[in-house]
């Protein structure tokens, strides 16, 4: 997997996966951006959305166990073609969805989405590590500034959007159409694979990736940082429309400054993490991710709150490409690894929507983001776990 390639072929590929992780940052964020919309038209209350949010990130963590042995069977080519394909179709239903006020239609269009994301985030990752090792520097962060970069697109056209009346429904359908099309092409430049010889097994099972500490630590990372990064995605923008009592717009302003911070830094991580290290870079961003939810959730001002956007868009920015690098440090074992790991860390997004739902529905959405605070504890404490396995051996 990690033979020699031509440069041209080799920065064909770097541009496909950094298309492919934009794409998909695209469409999460096309309709997270305007969340209060779908929640209003479907008529939920905050505890009803944070519900229907499970219906995404159950699917997510129910089945992103599968993605790793689904990249060694395919490859990450079709696997990427395959997750994508299944948000495409999930944004179309949840289109639907909304607009006829069909809460089953746009749960069911949140499943598709969540396992085809799945999928997609654990194969496009393990395409990007492959990258960056035949690059061999530090280029997995700007692959995820990709991501942060299609979410800032996402914000930007939804605040646009927003602004004009056009309706969420009519959004999502040509995000869909965008991204079916853009993947579709991308996919055919990433790095050649090569399936296992028939009759032989892989170097690792997924039972023996689950007992490895270091892999579980790993995720403890992703946890940290993923319920850090989704509560934002998923409550940033409802906060400053309820709490902040500001319009729809100022929501994915708001939401946009977030992933604006989380995109800089990202563009910008590997040069931190070349000087200090992966470790010593992680703690960093917890200390500029505890002082931006701070200042969010003293409820100032709306410019206070979307000053603490940007720090806890910064504090967030590298704990996901820092764990996955670690966790595919063996190019080898890196599909299986990254599957366990990103199992553990999209435990975030399963508990982290009904969970600030649920306490937002009796303390308010501000109190309830301060339990990003004990996200970010775990973070700090399993960090020590992102230092590359050559240095541990």
């Amino acid at each position: 997997m990690t033979a020699t390639l031509e440069p041209v072929r080799l920065n064909a590929a770097k541009i496909a996966v950094g298309v492919t992780f934009t794409v998909n940052g695209l469409a999460y964020a096309g309709w997270l951006a305007r969340a209060p919309a779908v929640r209003d038209d479907l008529g939920l209350t905050a505890a009803g959305f944070g519900l229907l949010l499970l219906c995404m990130s159950g699917a997510a963590i129910a089945a992103i166990p599968l993605a790793g042995p689904l990249v060694q069977r395919l490859g990450p080519a079709r696997a990427v073609l395959l997750g994508s394909m299944s948000v495409v179709l999930g944004l179309i239903a949840l289109a639907t969805g909304t607009a006829t006020g069909t809460i089953w239609l746009a749960g069911l269009g949140l499943v598709l989405a969540g396992m085809g994301n799945s999928t997609w985030d654990v194969s496009m990752n393990v395409e990007g590590a492959d990258v960056e090792r035949r690059l061999d520097r530090t280029i997995l962060p700007r692959f995820h500034a990709g991501f942060s970069l299609g979410t800032v697109l996402g914000a930007g056209v939804s605040a646009l959007l927003a602004a004009v009346g056009v309706p969420v429904s009519v959004q999502l359908t040509l995000t869909a159409v965008l991204a079916a099309a853009v993947m579709a092409l991308a996919v055919r430049r990433f790095t050649p694979w090569s399936p296992l010889p028939a009759g032989e097994k892989p170097a690792m099972s997924v039972r023996e990736a689950w007992r490895e500490p270091r892999t579980i630590m790993i995720g403890l990372i992703l946890l940290g940082f993923g319920f850090t990064e989704g509560v934002a995605n998923d409550w940033l923008a409802i906060a400053l429309v309820d709490a902040y009592h500001a319009s729809e717009t100022i929501g994915a302003v708001g939401f946009g400054a977030f992933v604006t911070a989380m995109t800089v830094s990202r563009l910008f991580g590997g040069v931190a993490i070349e000087r200090w290290g992966r470790v010593r870079t992680l703690r960093g961003t917890v200390v500029l991710g505890v002082a931006g939810v701070l200042l969010v959730v003293t409820n100032i001002g709306v410019p206070v709150a979307l000053v603490g956007a940007l720090l806890w868009g910064a504090g967030a920015s590298l704990g996901f490409p820092v764990g996955m690098s670690a966790a595919a440090d063996d190019p080898v074992r890196a599909a299986l690894r990254l599957s366990v790991a990103g199992s553990i860390g999209y435990g975030a997004f399963l508990a982290g929507p009904p969970l600030i739902g649920l306490v937002a529905e009796d303390l308010g959405v501000l109190q309830a983001i301060l339990c990003v605070f004990v996200a970010l504890g775990i973070g700090l404490f399993a960090s020590r776990a992102a230092k590359p396995l050559a240095e541990i051996r």
